[in-house]
């Protein structure tokens, strides 16, 4: 099987499997619980925390979720409790995940504004979106990296100039598809999401980093763990996979250049390929067949067992409206292919897609 499906979701690594499988048997104690078997596994909890900011390289909290859907709906709706006096208008983008998006519609349903920008509409985005804050503005949502297109925004430059020019608006950013992956440099926020299964953790766990200072109103109530933020018995087993999951991923800048320039320079003897991915991390790489639907040459290459992704797993197929975004035409969004890379991934599984895409367009193309 050659998978190249990645920013949909990853394998398992095997230093995940095992830290989760030790403690499903080792380490079965409630972390809330006063005697030994308690405290053990709150020990793991407080070594992932320690772990994921590190890599992060931000001073804050983790408080570990469900997922980067539940982190990001916590964050939208709970910041606009928590600050309900500091403005009614959000500044996002038009290419933001449903799980951004649809806690945002859900507020404007409730008398707030947003303003979604368009990359394909400025020469540089993250200005645009500095210079759509006022004095209203109570929180800016940008994506660190797109999960179509691997579009990425400088969010740090965004923090800055959100904070000096309204130091009360907060600033989220879901960091899903870069944590790990993108440059550092880039990462900078009052909030971010984070999720396990996108850098090989196990599915069902996910973290919001929280700076110093910063609050929000919780989503769940209940036995108040996790400072009475985010109540629910911690899955302690896939923490452990988490946090082995961050020490496993490794430096793949150089392999994911080298990987995204063979398959472009394989593409590129292919006629009717237009890129679609641009200012983006070298993981991800989203491309279009003139002439065959990107459904139709998805099957295709499954039969001869090379998985890549139409778009984002969470549209079910539909035709994406983010890559519109990006300026790419109805034309090219239905005949979108995104392949997106992982640390396992080979110069030799790169080849076999672009052969496959070759013998797709033989087949298929009219």
């Amino acid at each position: 099987m050659i998978y190249l499906d990645n920013s949909a979701t990853t394998r398992p690594c095997d230093e995940a499997v095992k830290a989760a499988c030790e403690n499903m048997k080792n380490n079965f104690g409630n972390p809330s619980s006063l005697h030994k078997a308690g405290i053990e596994a709150e020990k793991v909890i407080k070594s992932a925390k320690k772990t994921i900011l590190a890599k992060l390289g931000l001073e804050g909290e983790i408080y570990f979720t469900s997922g980067a859907t539940e982190s990001n709906n916590t964050v939208i709706l709970g910041t606009a409790k928590a600050y309900k006096h500091n403005g009614k208008k959000i500044v996002t983008t038009s290419t933001e995940h449903p799980s951004v998006s649809a806690p945002i519609d859900k507020l404007c349903e409730q008398g707030y504004t947003a303003v979604r920008l368009s990359p394909k509409d400025y020469d540089d985005f993250e200005k645009a979106v500095i210079d759509a804050v006022d004095s209203d503005t109570f929180l800016v949502s940008v994506m660190w990296v797109n999960n179509e297109t691997g579009f990425i925004t400088d969010t740090a430059k965004i923090y800055n100039g959100v904070k000096r020019k309204n130091p009360k608006t907060i600033v989220h950013v879901d960091a899903v598809q870069g944590f790990c992956k993108a440059p550092p440099k880039t990462l900078k926020a009052d909030f971010i999401s984070l999720s396990a299964h996108k850098i090989h953790g196990i599915k069902g766990i996910g973290g919001l980093f929280v700076a110093k200072n910063m609050r929000f109103e919780p989503l769940l109530y209940g036995g108040g763990q996790q400072k009475n933020l985010r109540s629910g018995t911690e899955a302690v087993d896939l923490i452990a996979g988490f946090e082995a999951a961050v020490k496993y991923y490794p430096d793949c800048t150089e392999k994911y250049a080298r990987l995204n320039e063979i398959l472009q320079e394989r593409l590129s003897a292919l006629e009717g390929i237009t890129i679609n991915s641009y200012n983006n991390t070298k993981n991800i790489l989203n491309f279009s067949v003139k002439g065959v639907r990107s459904e139709i040459m998805l099957h295709f290459l499954e039969e001869s067992e090379i998985y890549v992704s139409s778009g984002s797993a969470c549209s079910k197929g539909k035709t994406s409206g983010v890559l519109s975004a990006f300026g790419v035409t109805d034309e090219n969004a239905d005949s979108a292919i995104r392949a997106s890379f992982c640390p396992e991934t080979t110069e030799e599984d790169i080849i076999a897609l672009a052969d496959g895409i070759k013998k797709g367009i033989e087949r298929f193309r009219r």
